[in-house]
């Protein structure tokens, strides 16, 4: 494997991973469909998610999952649910498709690189939730989940057709999301300043 194919791999598995922050089930149902239709091989021991039998139990998973995001509260609540399955999801989803990269370099890759996006992307996403709770009490949230969604099928379908640009995009995702966050929370005093001086 040359470097280049290298990186392509771990930027595939990185791209996948990260998408899973926004939505844990729809990037594993959009792997295993592309699996199952021969578009990409998987690693040894994850034959399994190119299976018919996967592809339907991801698709239903995946659907139950955004219609439960459309549910006022229960976002919230899913929010803690999905950190760490968005973890354990991008580390697997990585791994997955990190193929013929040696298990140490692939397990360390899947680890922290992909675990690592799938968390902070998971963190992102929440932060922008809560935010959107507080602000709009609630209302704004189904535009929220509508974002997520899209994300996870963009960033998808990019990670299997141009890897790097799924990663730069969700870096560019993350960095606007972070800074908009921060405006967020300093007009925030600001506007309560007013208040407290009466």
């Amino acid at each position: 494997m040359t470097p280049f194919d290298l990186a392509m791999s771990v930027a595939l598995g990185v791209g996948l991973a990260a998408a899973t922050g926004f939505r844990v089930f729809l990037p594993l149902l959009i792997t295993s469909i592309a699996t199952y239709g021969g578009y990409i091989p998987v690693s040894e021991g994850f034959s399994w998610i190119g299976t018919p039998a996967a592809v339907i139990m991801l698709g239903v998973a995946a659907l139950a999952e955004v219609l439960a995001y459309y549910i006022p509260g229960v976002d919230n609540l899913l929010d803690t649910i999905a950190t760490p399955s968005a973890l354990i999801a991008g580390t697997l989803v990585s791994a997955a498709v990190m193929a013929d990269l040696p298990p140490l370099i692939k397990w360390t890759a899947a680890v922290i690189a992909g675990g690592g996006a799938a968390g902070i992307t998971q963190g992102v996403t929440t932060l922008i939730r809560a935010n959107s709770t507080v602000l709009t009490g609630g209302l704004g949230n189904p535009v929220i989940a509508t974002g997520e969604l899209g994300g996870a099928t963009l960033v998808s379908l990019l990670a299997l057709s141009v890897p790097f640009v799924a990663v730069g995009v969700v870096v560019l995702f993350c960095w606007f999301a972070v800074r908009t966050i921060r405006r967020l929370l300093r007009r925030k005093p600001s506007a309560d300043s007013p208040k407290e001086a009466l």
